[in-house]
């Protein structure tokens, strides 16, 4: 696990009360034997909200029973290949029954219409003679045979008795050899054989999966029915595959609340609108933004523009780590000139102040010669120290998420065990360990996600800014905690023998309050921010008041007062004055003349 160090964000943020997670307060005990991780008791929730002081949204009944609704709510189902199939085929046989027609054309329509029952049943009401033509579904042959012993076949043009000839419903006689020819380079084709028409080049007849089973070979037959499948899955919009590498899971999707995270049955989450991984409390735009953003150069001309200066010959840019003012271009330019002014090193010597100065550029600077130039690395600079900070968290709390990965998997197949046998105690009741560590790694998730919101929270928004670093930080320390006690606190019972059933039972109820109050504030947390922050007023105060107090009725002391505000300041008037000649860009932050319209760097438009 990382270390605080490089966890934690700027503001200096102090510990909560110990008594909040050490176990001293009354935690009522979850349900460990509960096999769904999110189904917990409303009484135990309705507790385990009344020991969680949250700051930003008030503890009463109702919030209590919001987040215990969308705890059960489930707006999708995973469906594995035979659940996909038994769909398939009541799809298919729901067709077949209301329009009176064979499988096979249920089938061949419901492809058509991206297996929509309900397209298929408005279009073929509305005009079914349309709909036939279009798809496929003649209902007389348009070739009739003659009454010859033998047929010619359209294809090879040689002559085979009737028992030789094959052809879809359109009548159009060909070989068996040249039908499975034909099948068998559609297939190999791709998915494009699904839409299989009459190897008649003026007929529009659909070929059925009757004329595939019948004369494609055992392979082709099994590639045929895999295409068929996955267009079940990908030709629908309310389907789709999990995308996780390797992953054979599909998820059905019902619009719902607006929330589209999903865990699949593999134990990947991700996000169905965009099938990027799960990212609450952040929007599927902001995602894609910072995405871009991390894999564009943008960035790599942001710290060429704030660490180096053009030579003034070739304007190939240049670093200066150490040494004196005399710089020399590399080959061929060979260009002699001084850091500071830029000027030729020939008009340099002991009268302009020597190697390590330039009372040429001071005297120009005194002017305001650089202004420009130097305001302009100055925002490039803060542009790249501002995106290191958030980016540099957002990556330690992923590398910090597979390190909880991987330990959760540790823990499932090896410790929980060992700990069993230890503590003499069924595994089933050891489930707390399980849900303490599955809620470490969504915890990690969801604060990594707050980097990229935070990145993207405009900075004139002072109010919102310094509460969601405040919300932030406490965030971090509360899953600090609940990370270091599932972590080191249990490895002493996992080395130790001698531990006593007492102190086991006093690690399972602390374990288990981390768990409850970390869970809650993360899910109160992720709820403030996508509805932006609402209760921070205008003039930086909380719409809403949150009063806060210990069981034995005493008041507690608000967890508020003890955290710094943010480090980073920035004056309000060399800001104005940034703002009056550059404009930043919402895509890379590259800073552009007030004059212009598309950024320099990434050519987004000015919004």
């Amino acid at each position: 696990m990382d270390s605080e160090e490089d966890m934690h964000d700027a503001n200096d943020i102090e510990s909560p009360d110990d008594a909040f997670y050490s176990g001293e307060a009354e935690y009522t005990p979850l349900e460990y034997f509960c096999s769904d991780y999110y189904n917990f008791d409303d009484e135990d929730d309705a507790d385990d909200d009344e020991d969680a002081n949250f700051d930003f949204v008030e503890d009463d009944a109702d919030d209590s029973a919001d987040i215990i609704s969308r705890r059960l709510e489930q707006n999708y189902t995973i469906l594995k290949e035979s659940d996909i199939r038994q769909h398939q085929e009541d799809d298919i046989t729901r067709v077949s029954t209301v329009l009176s027609i064979s499988r096979v054309a249920s089938s061949i329509l419901l492809r058509h219409f991206n297996w929509s029952v309900s397209n298929i049943h408005d279009a073929w009401f509305a005009d079914e003679e349309r709909v036939r033509k279009t798809v496929g579904l003649l209902e007389e042959p348009v070739f009739q045979f003659p009454n010859a012993r033998e047929l010619a076949c359209g294809i090879c043009f040689e002559t085979f008795p009737h028992d030789g000839i094959k052809s879809a419903v359109c009548g159009h006689p060909f070989c068996t050899v040249c039908w499975t020819g034909y099948i068998r380079t559609s297939i190999n084709d791709g998915p494009g054989c699904l839409m299989l028409r009459c190897p008649d080049p003026s007929c529009g007849a659909a070929v059925g999966q009757d004329m595939i089973n019948s004369l494609a070979s055992d392979e082709d037959k099994e590639r045929y029915s895999r295409y068929l499948l996955r267009s079940y899955i990908e030709d629908s919009k309310k389907t789709k595959w999990c995308p996780a590498p390797g992953c054979e899971y599909a998820v059905d999707f019902e619009a719902g609340d607006g929330n589209y995270d999903v865990n699949c049955l593999c134990s990947y989450g991700f996000c169905w609108n965009c099938t990027e991984e799960a990212h609450r409390p952040v929007d599927c735009g902001t995602v894609s933004k910072w995405i871009l953003k991390n894999s564009a150069e943008s960035e790599n001309m942001n710290w060429i523009l704030a660490n180096s200066k053009p030579c003034p010959k070739c304007k190939r840019p240049i670093e200066k780590n150490q040494g004196c003012m005399h710089m020399t271009c590399t080959p061929p330019c060979k260009f002699e000139f001084c850091w500071l002014c830029l000027g030729a090193w020939q008009d340099h010597g002991e009268r302009t102040g020597g190697f390590y100065a330039c009372n040429r550029y001071e005297v120009a600077k005194q002017e305001g010669v650089y202004d420009e130039a130097e305001r302009r690395r100055e925002m490039a600079k803060n542009s790249l120290e501002r995106y290191t900070h958030y980016y540099e968290r957002w990556a330690s709390n992923q590398l910090s998420r597979q390190k909880a990965l991987a330990d959760l998997h540790q823990m499932q197949t090896v410790h929980l065990e060992k700990l069993s046998d230890l503590q003499c105690t069924p595994e089933s009741q050891l489930k707390f360990i399980i849900e303490a560590w599955m809620q470490i790694v969504e915890c990690r998730r969801v604060l990594k996600w707050t980097y990229a919101y935070g990145y993207y929270l405009h900075e004139h928004e002072h109010a919102k800014k310094q509460f969601f670093e405040y919300l932030q930080g406490e965030a971090e320390s509360g899953l600090e905690r609940l990370h270091q006690c599932a972590e080191k606190e249990l490895q002493q019972f996992l080395n130790a023998e001698s531990k006593s059933s007492n102190d086991f039972n006093d690690f399972r109820t602390k374990l288990a309050g981390l768990t409850s109050v970390t869970r809650n504030y993360f899910e109160n947390l992720v709820r403030a921010l996508e509805n932006g922050l609402s209760d921070v007023g205008t003039n930086g105060s909380c719409s809403k008041t949150t009063t806060t107090s210990t069981k034995n009725g005493g008041s507690s002391k608000g967890r508020g007062g003890r955290v710094k505000g943010p480090t980073r300041t920035t004056t309000g008037s060399s800001k104005s004055a940034d703002d009056n000649i550059y404009w930043s860009c919402e895509q890379c932050t590259y800073a552009n003349v007030k004059s212009a319209t598309r950024c320099e760097m990434c050519n987004q438009q000015r919004r």
